[in-house]
């Protein structure tokens, strides 16, 4: 793979400032970001006085954990537009949530956030490796996800060219690769897969391809799941972290040459990790839920948000900003059975140390009399025999049982026979009847 680490001059005087002055520049934009959010949005104002605390209480960035928690049902709460802190004339854009558990969440942005989020993501594809004058090839869904304006407007303002093919298509996709010969690629990585496999349908050695970078995010992922993308690919494979509620894709990424975490861009996002259970800040390097705070946003600020993402914050290492850990699952992924609690990035690791098996599974989960069972559907992969997919099966069954602790079943099914995803994977299926 080729050396992508910076040169001198390619990053930000913010990236390289000493911790002193981010965090002096955190506190004075803290300051600004609470008392924007206590004048001009109810939900604060209400939320804030309810708790007992005033913007006035919020001196220093250790008062944040004063404040109380925002959360998803808030902003369902104040559907639609509840939540913002401009009149509704100064939004620009509005994005929002598929809405497939209830009311989207709606998010929006002043011309000024616009500009700020295009800022943080080409920081994010300069970090990741990407220079301007790279051929970009953006396979995001575009429309009111924030995945794919995010990604091609940093992309632009980082001055690459962007190819906006969206997702879907995936033969076209491998086509324009072909031909647009990209340098890079932003998608999730469970769709990368499928652009992988249909590469080779095609007998195209995918390691032959252009690309030097893909940029993956969305959707946890595992650095099993990072060296299975770098061996087919011959390319780096580096994470980037977002959600629309408080920007979108942007708000972290891993820098390329050293791939230890996502870097959070600490001069416009603020991190916490809380203890999903008590909600305590807990310090940094243990593991719990992440909790940000924008310190910039104009139209729609967030105060202490509760992704569900659990993680823990790290010192910086190749950037003055601290590092969050690859996300190890979701407090709303996790699934207990039997008392155990696991999450599918768990069962994600076993099955790419089983070469007979494909990365593409789903967690199926049954309830047999009054107990639960899971059973883990997966395929085999393309060059490995039925009979030798069906052992390899047996060994991630002992696997589970052996790292994880608890009895699974394990059916290899076919190649292509696990449901595609043009977008994030659903990774749990859920057959329980409803109580």
């Amino acid at each position: 793979m080729e050396d992508l680490s910076p040169r001198p001059g390619d990053l930000e005087a913010i990236e390289t400032a000493s911790v002193d002055e981010l965090r002096a520049l955190q506190t004075e934009r803290l300051l600004r970001t609470v008392r924007h959010a206590y004048d001009n949005v109810p939900h604060y104002r209400a939320s804030f006085d309810a708790a007992g605390v005033h913007p006035d209480d919020v001196r220093e960035l250790g008062h944040l954990a004063r404040l109380p928690f925002t959360a998803k049902a808030d902003l369902r709460d104040n559907y639609p537009f509840g939540m913002f802190a401009v009149p509704r004339e100064q939004v620009v854009r509005l994005h929002a949530s598929s809405g497939t558990t209830g009311k989207p969440t709606v998010v929006g942005y002043t011309r000024a956030d616009v500009d700020m989020w295009a800022d943080v993501v080409a920081r994010s594809i300069r970090a990741a490796g990407g220079r301007a004058g790279h051929v970009l090839h953006n396979a995001y869904g575009y429309g009111l996800f924030t995945g794919g304006l995010g990604a091609h407007y940093g992309a632009e303002r980082l001055g690459c060219t962007v190819v906006p093919v969206s997702g879907g298509m995936t033969e076209r996709q491998v086509q324009l690769i072909q031909d647009f010969r990209p340098d890079l690629i932003m998608v999730t990585p469970s769709y990368m897969l499928s652009v992988v496999d249909e590469m080779e349908r095609q007998g195209i050695d995918p390691r032959s391809t252009s690309l030097k970078v893909g940029i993956f995010g969305a959707e946890p992922w595992t650095n099993d799941m990072r060296r299975e993308m770098e061996e087919r690919l011959d390319m780096h494979a580096v994470d980037i972290y977002g959600l629309s509620e408080v920007i979108g894709p942007g708000v972290a990424s891993e820098c390329v040459e050293s791939k230890d975490g996502l870097h959070v861009w600490e001069d416009h996002f603020y991190p916490e990790v809380v203890d999903p259970v008590t909600g305590e800040v807990l310090p940094d390097g243990e593991e719990g839920e992440l909790v940000l705070t924008s310190l910039t946003k104009q139209a729609m600020p967030v105060i202490r948000y509760r992704t569900r993402d659990l993680t823990r914050l790290l010192p910086g290492t190749a950037r003055t900003m601290r590092r969050m850990e690859k996300i190890t699952g979701r407090t709303d992924d996790m699934i207990i059975l039997r008392g155990v609690n696991l999450f599918p990035t768990q069962i994600e690791e076993l099955i790419l140390r089983t070469p007979e098996l494909s990365p593409h599974f789903q967690c199926v989960l049954d309830r047999e009399g009054n107990l639960d069972s899971l059973t883990v559907l997966v395929e085999r992969r393309e060059h490995a025999a039925p009979g030798a997919a069906a052992e390899a099966g047996v060994r991630l069954k002992g696997l589970v049982k052996a790292s994880i602790g608890v009895s699974v079943a394990v059916d290899v099914v076919e190649p292509d026979s696990v449901e595609r995803s043009l977008g994030k994977m659903r990774r749990i299926v859920d057959r329980r009847p409803r109580r």
